[in-house]
């Protein structure tokens, strides 16, 4: 134990030195050489925008009368946002995305009391949360008295302690607040390991997951250390943001990432088929980008703008930064023909790649709503049900196999006649069998009616034989053209009824209201029957009360148009002597008036002795 002390002692020593002498960023991060940052993946290069005095003024007065439950302070918040964020007030922006304070005021947790039950442990461990990294040897000897059964401390607590201890030194080793031994750096732990530990304390069902450490790290760059728990607590809890990430048991992490993997092969097909044919799963790189939320990207300029966004919308920005660096690499990855190329790229996102002004335009520009999710999520869902009934058949049908192979080797040593009589039994494992021979069954009865509906149809020989899918409908056509031929045919009936009626009434009125022919002298209709017709019903009788009462007037009228008419045949049969021709004609037209109905020119209403008024009166009536 004394060599360890001494070896760590050194190192300190050495850590020190190096960090009193390194410089470092705006951000934090230790500036060192070309060929080491490589090694680390960190840049210096920063491209974020610089703020503007009167937009700092503005966001600033915002989030005095800021409103977490009010779109138009989100939209405008957005609109920040989208401008970029200035470092000096991110940490209020944080604050009032998350709702810290009333998520802090509704709880009844108490941080410093649950940091004195912590500290409690550590003292029976000999350990203290100022050197919980440099006593991780320790605490790994400990563990194995307590599974060995020489110690009485609680082993939970012992395995909690030791899991954060060791996420302390991969969290950040290069920034400020975790970086060496100084005074700052070990408070920095400190911080964080209290952080995590109270978190495991307040939700033992999620614990500590790995990915928690980089999380809270980040949060306690931007905010105090209670601040940055009770922003844990948001992230982690509420559905809006990452409570579908972590879990003890890490299955939810790998679901989101079979969702992702769901909504690239939507997106982009042929990508999601080279990465296939590659054989990279999306496990493989989606994993670590969404545990740490990006923050192995190398420029932290562009970290930052994406956790602002996250902030914002939550779990949605994790798939839309996601799916907006693969597409930002798809040129490359599409060039590339081995596994052992791609995941490098995508487990290390290039520099000129992950820039504020290459990646942080194009992730505004990428959209990803929340009902795409929630669409991958179920199909994925429902993928995995499907696989596991589909096991479950396996199971059972290979159950029944062997029940129905035993039970056939058991009958077959006794006699035909207890075969026969077993034969009539259904056997306890044969159900899948039965089943089987009830759809055959189903689908023999199917075809048999099939082909009798076929050979009917074919029977028939007004209509030609339908096809065997298309009977019914040929049914229902039949039925229907046969009920429409006999809607037409009464229609017909009665158009021919209500033209008859008409002609009837025009036949009465010509009957008393005699025509002219060419000759001068007075031709009665030919049409008896519908004279009749109109004498036997009411509109006849008020006919002919009319005409009686004008006789009178209307012969008189009558000798006028005779007058007239006879000098103007006298002129024409001067003119024209072919005119007795188109009288035979007329006549033989006029014969034929009663079989058919009068065109427009036959219903001359001057040739009456009546005037026009009061034919179309008597029409009418």
């Amino acid at each position: 134990m004394l060599k360890r002390a001494s070896s760590s002692s050194s190192g300190k020593s050495t850590t020190s030195r190096r960090s009193s002498s390194v410089g470092f960023d705006e951000f934090g991060f230790a500036l060192s050489k070309k060929r080491v940052r490589k090694l680390q993946h960190r840049s210096h290069d920063y491209s974020y925008p610089q703020p503007n005095p009167v937009k700092v003024k503005e966001l600033c007065e915002f989030l005095t009368y800021w409103n977490g439950s009010s779109f138009i302070c989100r939209n405008q918040i957005e609109r920040f946002i989208r401008i970029g964020i200035p470092p000096a007030i991110r940490g209020r922006v944080w604050k009032c995305l998350l709702n810290i304070d009333s998520l802090r005021a509704a709880s009844s947790f108490d941080y410093e009391a649950c940091q004195t039950e912590i500290r409690r442990p550590l003292v029976d461990l000999g350990v203290s949360e100022y050197s919980i990294i440099s006593t991780i040897d320790s605490l790994v000897d400990t563990e194995n008295e307590i599974s060995s059964g020489q110690s009485d401390l609680p082993s939970a607590d012992l395995t909690l302690f030791k899991q954060i201890a060791l996420d302390l030194r991969r969290s950040f080793p290069t920034h400020r607040t975790l970086m060496g031994d100084r005074p700052e750096a070990i408070e920095g732990q400190a911080k964080l390991f209290r952080v995590l530990t109270a978190f495991a304390r307040y939700n033992p069902q999620i614990g500590y997951v790995q990915g928690m450490s980089y999380i809270a790290a980040v949060l306690l760059m931007i905010l105090s250390e209670e601040e940055a728990f009770w922003a844990l607590v948001a992230l982690l809890e509420k559905p809006k943001y990452l409570s579908e990430l972590f879990d003890s048991s890490m299955k939810k992490i790998q679901l989101q990432a079979l969702v992702f993997h769901q909504l690239l092969k939507h997106r982009k097909p042929l990508l999601f088929q080279h990465l296939e044919t590659l054989g990279v799963s999306s496990l493989h790189f989606i994993m670590q980008w969404f545990l740490t939320l990006f923050t192995s990207l190398p420029c932290w300029d562009s970290v930052l703008a994406i956790w602002d966004l996250i902030m914002l919308h939550g779990l949605q920005a994790v798939f839309r930064t996601g799916l907006t660096i693969i597409l930002l690499l798809e040129s490359r990855i599409m060039n590339m023909t081995e596994e052992a190329a791609v995941l490098p790229v995508l487990l290390r996102v290039p520099m000129d790649v992950s820039q504020h002004r290459v990646l942080i335009p194009a992730l505004w520009n990428t959209d990803v709503q929340e009902w795409e999710i929630n669409c991958m999520n179920s199909l994925v869902l429902e993928e995995a049900s499907g696989g596991q009934d589909e096991e479950k058949v396996k199971k059972e049908s290979a159950k029944g196999c062997t029940s129905s192979l035993s039970d056939g080797q058991r009958d077959a040593k006794p006699s035909q006649k207890g075969a026969k009589n077993t034969s009539k039994k259904e056997a306890p494992g044969s159900s899948a069998k039965n089943v089987f021979t009830r759809l055959l069954k189903v689908a023999q009865h199917y075809l048999l009616e099939s082909g009798k509906y076929s050979t009917a149809a074919k029977s028939s020989p007004a209509k030609k034989s339908p096809a065997r899918s298309r009977l019914p409908k040929a049914r229902i056509s039949t039925s229907f053209a046969s009920q429409s031929k006999k809607c037409e045919i009464q229609v017909r009936t009665k158009r021919s009824s209500s033209r008859r009626s008409q002609n009837s009434i025009l036949g009465g009125v010509k009957e008393r209201l005699p025509s002219q022919d060419s000759d001068g002298g007075a031709t009665e209709d030919s049409s008896n029957s519908s004279v009749r017709r109109v004498r036997s019903g009411p509109v006849g009788k008020v006919a002919r009360r009319r005409s009686r009462g004008q006789s009178g007037r209307g012969t008189s009228l009558l000798l006028k148009n005779r007058r007239s008419r006879s000098q103007q045949t006298l002129a024409q049969t001067t003119e024209q002597p072919e005119n007795s021709k188109n009288n035979d004609c007329q006549e033989t037209q006029s014969r034929n008036a009663s079989t058919r109905r009068p065109s427009l020119k036959e219903r001359n209403f001057i040739t009456c002795p009546m005037t026009a008024s009061q034919v179309r009166e008597s029409q009418l009536i």
